[in-house]
């Protein structure tokens, strides 16, 4: 783990980190889910890149029209979604893991076809993005 200080996920980020694919819910949404994503996660030693859950808006969520201060415009669906997320990853708000460690995680933890539960509710489910990078994430060596 490096110095650098963390990005702050909420639960469910994780797994859209994975399927992200350059939409958003605005621009600005989209321009810095891209600053997380493709330019430290997916980057050279992107899976060194330390994250910490939390239970509140995080680093993604920053520019987010939903966003509401701490929470979200519709909190009692978020949360929900991040509570499946974070028993299904064993997570829990103040854990740290890196980048590698959470593609692991979501690897032994989320099988090929396991979203239709775990995120049972988003929006983007049905664009089948997050679908094809688990079974992606599947295909590699752990």
């Amino acid at each position: 783990m490096t110095d650098t200080p963390p990005v702050r996920y909420r639960p469910h980020h994780l797994l859209c980190s994975l399927g992200f694919q350059g939409k958003g819910y605005s621009s600005a949404f989209v321009t810095n889910m891209a600053a997380i994503v493709d330019d430290r996660l997916r980057a050279p030693g992107g899976n060194d890149v330390v994250i910490e859950i939390t239970g509140e808006t995080d680093d993604i969520c920053a520019p987010c029209p939903r966003r509401r201060g701490t929470l979200c415009e519709v909190q009692p669906h978020i949360a929900a979604l991040d509570a499946r997320h974070a028993r299904a990853l064993g997570l829990f708000a103040g854990a740290r893991l890196t980048w590698g460690e959470a593609k692991r995680r979501i690897q032994k933890r989320v099988p090929p076809g396991g979203l239709q539960h775990l995120c049972a509710g988003c929006q983007w489910l049905e664009l089948g993005v997050c679908e094809r990078a688990v079974a992606a994430l599947h295909d590699t060596q752990p």
